[in-house]
């Protein structure tokens, strides 16, 4: 029996083994019928003694050791290949084992073609680590894209990280995929792969649920099946809403740095996502947010990146905690009205070894041209979106945190350098597109594919694009040419506005047009007004530091400045920590500076009683959250956001008070916003209005109770017929220093009713 099992021996492969070289293991692996009989195969280094157990006879078959290597082979006779399973005795003992070369295939032909041709939404359910059963034993399916790599191995603490335990199986596609019995949830692994450049590399798995914290880099095995969701009214809700028409109102949060524990060493501590849900649910309906934008969550290594350089798309960062830690969080937050946008990275990523850099010995996702394939400014790498395969990762991937983690929509980072083939580069370190221009026709197609799928989905899920140059139709509907977005970041408006405010009041009318310019282009996107993380970090001052002018200036400026943001139509965003006037520029390593809302206590002087004197940061706080509660009660402020109808100048041209003036209309009201942006009060200031009322005084920013000076109007004005600002009527109030009023109109009443 020997000398015929000899005969069937592939010596060269079977030593390929021994390296971990194999580039196919199913030729020296598993069952084959041969000429009448049943040959099995496998390799065991570690094994003294294997046996076939095979199903329906009475002893095991017991394997010839063919190679001191560990490779062990036997004849079980019959013609068709039966149910067997491997005995395996080792010095630490025995274990039964399924053969993984004779498990059927998960990733089948048609998964295979839909994922060549870039149509496998969902290729993360096949693509992988998957805990699955298979003829009752219980295990894990891995399988990656690989398709230029010489061998691919699955290693991990299940094998001893022994790549030539468990060689993948290859598909003629590149895909490479093997079962491996008891393995389970929690298991650590890597992919092993010979690349096409010779070297040998740990890669963690780019479809990977979870990965060890940073920083190690392994992928660990997780089964997101055993979580059970509680937001189904969220979620049916959310289908219901037509985003333009809704209030939006964004806190952006960086969740390691929004709070820390007190008992955190070196800045290594962090709270969780379970500790976290109840932190930021409470925080947010206390302040009046709608929605809060995490920024990304996606695993990466270094803690500074914030997140934009990812190395694991699938998997929720592991510094707080494990993935269905983070559906907890998703789960809370809806079930307390919270909507979590999730901040997404598709357009680089970085070089990191065990990322997706030269994954197979290749630039497999990236392109191979640095000059194409590389940003000079960031460091990393960019998709070539040209590749069906690579297009299907990232769209899978985004709809992968709509589906398995109920996000409510998308931002999109860096979209300006996605379209723009000359992003961030001088003259020769770029090549054209076909027609010689500096667009990414390829990108261009990615981001229209994949704002139609979100689309498809008619689950009020959105996405939005952090986009900073004048691209047409940003969001405008992909069969009209635009690219689909919802909504967009206004970086022209937040750009705009913040020189302005910068500046000494006795200079600002001479940059009076930057007040004013937003509104010539606002109709040609659906825009959301921002002040985020990027503008309170490297030198650029927080939002209280760009103000001007004494503490009590810069705080007035503040107020002004939200209650601006709030009139203004489009939704809103602002990163935490402003709300309050963080002082310091913002960094990771801290948590916001939550004392500066530390109320004095103070003894009243009749009669001794302990009372609170608020902060001025928790005056600005809660001037805050009563603008945005003030926002949602009235429509006027977000209904018509998208309609020109909704907006209305007054006076636009005063540079001279650098005051200006506008309605915002719903069908419900119509308010009169007037801003002030220097620290003058005008105690008989006359505005022209475009329409005969009354108009009445129900929003000022200046009000004492926000720690402004009082000049407030309480009583209801009424328009004469006395011109001004070219307009036939017009009130007469005090105007505000520093402030933002809001008067609401009322027609006369006909005499005849």
């Amino acid at each position: 029996m020997r000398h015929k099992l000899e005969d069937y021996m592939d010596w060269p492969k079977i030593e390929d083994l021994e390296y971990a070289e194999c580039t196919d293991p199913q030729e020296v692996l598993g069952p084959v019928e041969v000429k009448g009989n049943v040959l099995v195969r496998g390799y065991f280094p570690d094994a003294e003694k294997v046996s076939a157990v095979v199903k329906g006879k009475s002893r095991p078959v017991a394997m010839t050791k063919m190679d001191q290597s560990g490779y062990f082979a036997a004849f079980l006779g019959g013609k068709k290949i039966p149910e067997y399973t491997f005995r395996i005795e080792t010095e630490k003992g025995k274990m039964e084992i399924c053969d993984p070369y004779a498990v059927d295939d998960f990733v089948d032909a048609m998964d295979e073609a839909m994922f060549e041709s870039g149509t496998h939404d969902t290729i993360y359910e096949k693509l992988g680590a998957h805990v699955r059963t298979v003829n009752g034993r219980k295990g894990t399916n891995f399988a990656v894209w690989a398709p230029n790599a010489v061998s691919v191995s699955v290693v991990g603490d299940f094998n001893g990280w022994d790549g030539r335990k468990h060689p993948m199986r290859r598909h003629a596609t590149g895909i490479f995929e093997l079962f491996v019995e008891q393995t389970a949830a929690g298991d650590l692994y890597k992919y092993e792969i010979h690349g096409a450049d010779g070297k040998v590399v740990l890669k963690a798995d780019p479809y990977g649920f979870y990965c060890e914290k940073r920083p190690a880099t392994a992928s660990i095995v997780w089964d997101l099946g055993q979580y059970a969701w509680n937001d189904q009214s969220w979620m049916a809700e959310r289908k219901k809403k037509d985003v333009p028409g809704e209030p939006v109102i964004v806190l952006e949060v960086q969740l390691g740095s929004f709070r820390k524990p007190q008992t955190q060493e070196n800045g290594e501590a962090f709270y969780s996502y379970r500790e976290l849900a109840p932190m930021l649910s409470e925080y947010c309906k206390k302040m009046g947010y709608t929605h809060i934008e995490l920024m990304p969550v996606m695993e990466h290594p270094y803690d500074a990146s914030w997140g934009y350089q990812v190395t694991g798309y699938f998997a929720p960062t592991s510094r707080y905690g494990t993935p269905d830690d983070f559906r907890f969080f998703v789960d809370h937050m809806h079930q307390n009205g919270i909507g979590v946008i999730l901040d997404w990275v598709p357009a680089h990523f970085p070089k990191d070894e065990h990322g997706l850099a030269r994954f197979d010995g290749t630039c497999l996702y990236e392109h191979l041209d640095p000059r194409q394939g590389e940003h000079p400014h960031w460091g990393t790498l960019i998709y070539n979106y040209g590749r069906p395969e690579v297009v299907d990762f990232l769209v899978s991937n985004a709809l992968f945190w709509l589906d398995k983690y109920h996000a409510d929509g998308l931002r999109l980072d860096a979209v300006a350098s996605m379209l723009y083939l000359d992003y961030g580069k001088q003259d020769g370190e770029w090549v054209a597109n076909m027609y010689g221009g500096k667009e990414n026709l390829e990108a261009v197609e990615f981001l229209k594919k994949l704002n139609e799928k979100v689309k498809e989905r008619k689950d009020g899920a959105v996405t939005i694009a952090e986009e900073s140059t004048a691209w047409p139709k940003v969001t405008g509907e992909v069969s009209e040419g635009g690219l689909g977005f919802d909504m967009k970041w206004n970086m022209g408006w937040m750009n705009d506005y913040l020189e302005y405010i910068k500046t000494d009041p006795l200079f600002r009318k001479g940059r009076h047009g930057m007040l004013t310019f937003s509104m010539v282009y606002h109709y040609s996107e659906n825009f959301v007004l921002v002040f985020s993380h990027d503008e309170v970090v490297h030198g650029k001052a927080s939002m209280f530091g760009k103000m001007p002018g004494t503490t009590e200036q810069k705080l007035a400026g503040l107020r002004l400045t939200y209650g601006y943001m709030a009139a203004h139509p489009g939704k809103k965003l602002l990163f935490m920590g402003q709300d309050f006037g963080q002082e310091r520029e913002w960094s990771e390593e801290r948590e916001l500076d939550w004392e500066l809302l530390n109320d004095q206590k103070a003894a009243r002087s009749d009669s001794g009683d302990i009372i609170s004197i608020k902060s001025p940061h928790t005056l600005l706080h809660d001037y805050v959250a009563s603008l945005w509660n003030f926002y949602k009660e009235h429509p006027a402020m977000y209904a018509w956001d998208d309609k020109p109808e909704g907006f209305v100048w007054v006076s636009m041209l005063d540079a001279d008070h650098s005051v200006i003036s506008f309605m915002r209309k719903s069908a419900e009201e119509t308010l009169l916003v007037v801003c002030n942006f220097t620290p003058v009060t005008y105690e008989e200031f006359r505005l022209g209005v475009p329409l005969a009322g009354k108009y009445k005084e129900i929003w000022n920013s200046d009000s004492i109770g926000f720690g402004g000076t009082g000049n407030i109007n309480p009583r209801l004005k009424q328009s004469k017929a006395v011109k001004q600002d070219g307009m036939d009527q017009s009130i007469e109030f005090v105007l505000a220093p520093s402030a933002i009023q809001i008067f609401e109109y009322t027609p006369l009443k006909n005499k005849k009713e």
